[in-house]
């Protein structure tokens, strides 16, 4: 029985490997019939280089693929090939109606290895990007500790001194710039509570209150003394009953005068 598998090749911890059709009692990396590709698995993706029609031939001989080399095949189309033209062999469909089917099939795996190459080109890019930054973030740290301890005591202070002020600058600075920045009449809702608060407020003062300051204490005291200081005789006569009616004569007066 003949056998599609690998065939070791390379040196330790780096494997390289044939992809041949050997006897099944030939041992793995013995003799072989025929080599119908080789496999890299050392790449990202892995490097695949098949010749199809020899696979496929190979397969409608009756040739029994391995497990590794079986997923391998199927990755290449091989396997997809080789169950089309068992269809065309049962006149399920025609050869140029197999033909249009494995060609759209390979577009659409072409189109997802690409994206993944894709995809692992700009991994390998961001990572690549992120280690020059650190690299050069830890160049500068290294560089302003060399030159702060080479630095005299007096120089360090000063120059911390010199960053503590310019921080302190920058952080007024865009303080002022966003109070220049802030439109002036942003309290719209303020203003319309005032004035909607506006005459309770005047009626509750109104209330409160007084209707006339208090006057001073000298006022007070004139207010509180008479005015007139009459005589105690007019005193008396004001408190004598002013309508007193004068006793009506005797007859005999009366009679006398006549």
């Amino acid at each position: 029985m003949v056998k599609l598998r690998l065939r070791r090749q390379g040196r330790k911890g780096k494997p390289f490997y044939y992809i041949v059709a050997a006897d099944a009692r030939a041992p793995r990396d013995g003799r072989f019939i025929e080599r119908i590709g080789s496999y890299n698995p050392n790449t990202n993706p892995a490097t695949i280089d098949l010749n199809l029609d020899d696979a496929v031939r190979w397969l409608g001989n009756g040739a029994v693929p391995t497990d590794t080399c079986r997923a391998i095949l199927s990755y290449k189309g091989a396997m997809h090939r080789h169950h089309l033209n068992g269809g065309v062999a049962k006149g399920a469909f025609t050869q140029e109606q197999a033909d249009e089917k494995f060609a759209a099939w390979m577009n659409d795996k072409a189109g997802k290895v690409g994206e993944k190459s894709d995809g692992l080109a700009k991994a390998a890019a961001d990572t690549a990007a992120a280690a020059h930054v650190k690299e050069i973030e830890i160049k500068e740290a290294r560089r302003k500790a060399i030159a702060e301890r080479n630095a005299p005591v007096g120089v360090a202070e000063d120059a911390a001194a010199a960053a503590s002020v310019e921080s302190d600058v920058a952080e007024t600075a865009e303080a002022v710039v966003e109070a220049t920045e802030t439109p002036a009449t942003e309290t719209p809702a303020t203003e319309e509570v005032v004035a909607e608060a506006a005459p309770e407020a005047v009626v509750a003062v109104t209330e409160e209150a007084p209707a006339e300051e208090a006057a001073p204490e000298a006022v007070v005291a004139e207010a509180e003394a008479p005015k007139d200081e009459t005589p105690e005789a007019v005193v008396a006569e004001a408190e004598a009953p002013k309508d007193e009616t004068p006793e009506a004569p005797s007859e005999e007066a009366t009679e006398e005068k006549a």
